[in-house]
């Protein structure tokens, strides 16, 4: 059985409604980039030096990052001597099932929660990424799965971060706790946990400061929240996600290097994957990063941040040519 045949078989048995979110989603990357590929081999035909280097370019140009593209093309050179391949139509399966090996990773990219109790998730990243959003949305989900959930106004440096996160607790229903703008972050997160174990919440959504002057700043500040989060809930924060823009493609790289480092990130959540061509970024990240993409964002409704799997991104990116595969089954 051919690998777009697996692919399709695999994600058939999912929701046909999260299909289309991904497959919408990744338009501008697939026009970007597989549409490129499909075109190089519609030219060249012949696998050889000149062809190595044009697939080189256009995977740097849909930013799937120079240490992940050499990597592919050597994966890529060794396949094509072992399975003695000489048409360059027969690489394209060979360049998918790459990817989703890439992709895939060893991380389960499911939301780690709370044994018993109540589950802190703690929100990274700077100004401007899509955190208050990703959070809305979030909560969104939750609430739609039957948990109560509250949101936590940490960003108390940002003018209006406040306010952005009350307007996102409206729309969703939830309660959010606050304090003046200015405040400091960590006791608004004390009253936070204080509020939502009262409450019986069954998630706390935190969010934190985006911008403060130096890397010591923000790191002390986030110390400041941990323990503030762990006097009251020892296994707290179950989950600390940074929020990445993938339209920012290399800066989101760098941007997931620094806080990954010093932050005890353990997740990533790629937000505006439908406003980029550029959407191999997703694919550099979790090659060169030993952090799993937990969200995407592939959309402005509330339903378009949707949980990362690795099967949907593939297909969604390579659906023109598995609908050519189908059809030509078919007739």
């Amino acid at each position: 059985m051919s690998f777009f045949k697996r692919l399709k078989e695999s994600i058939s048995s999912k929701t046909e409604a999260v299909t289309t979110v991904f497959k919408e989603g990744l338009t501008k990357t697939r026009t970007a980039f597989v549409e490129k590929v499909e075109e190089l081999i519609t030219r060249r035909k012949k696998i050889d030096e000149e062809f190595f280097e044009e697939l080189e370019e256009i995977l740097i140009g849909a930013d799937v990052g120079v240490n992940t593209v050499m990597e592919l093309i050597d994966e890529l050179r060794k396949e094509v001597k072992k399975r003695k391949i000489e048409d360059a139509a027969e690489l394209q399966p060979v360049l998918s099932e790459k990817l989703v090996e890439m992709l895939r990773g060893q991380e389960d990219p499911r939301l780690k929660m709370a044994e018993s109790g109540m589950t802190v998730i703690l929100f990274v990243g700077v100004n401007g990424v899509g955190k208050t959003t990703s959070i809305g949305k979030l909560a969104h989900r939750f609430k739609s799965e039957g948990k109560s959930v509250m949101l936590a106004a940490g960003d108390t440096f940002r003018a209006g971060a406040i306010e952005q996160l009350e307007v996102w607790g409206q729309r969703v229903g939830v309660d959010v706790i606050k304090q003046h703008s200015g405040a400091d972050p960590a006791a608004v997160m004390f009253d936070a946990v204080k509020a939502a174990k009262q409450r019986g919440v069954d998630v706390l959504l935190c969010d934190t400061a985006g911008r403060l002057q130096n890397k010591n700043n923000l790191m002390e500040e986030l110390n400041k929240i941990f323990r503030v989060i762990q006097r009251e809930v020892p296994s707290a924060p179950h989950e600390v996600l940074l929020v990445l823009d993938a339209t920012t493609g290399q800066n989101a790289m760098s941007q997931a290097k620094l806080f990954g480092e010093k932050s005890g990130v353990t997740g990533l959540v790629l937000t505006k994957l439908d406003g980029t061509a550029k959407g191999g970024i997703v694919i550099a990240i979790r090659n060169e990063l030993n952090l799993p993409v937990k969200f995407v964002g592939l959309g402005e409704k509330m339903g378009d941040l949707q949980q990362f799997d690795s099967e949907q991104f593939v297909h969604a990116l390579f659906a023109g040519l598995i609908q050519k595969e189908t059809e030509a089954e078919t007739n």
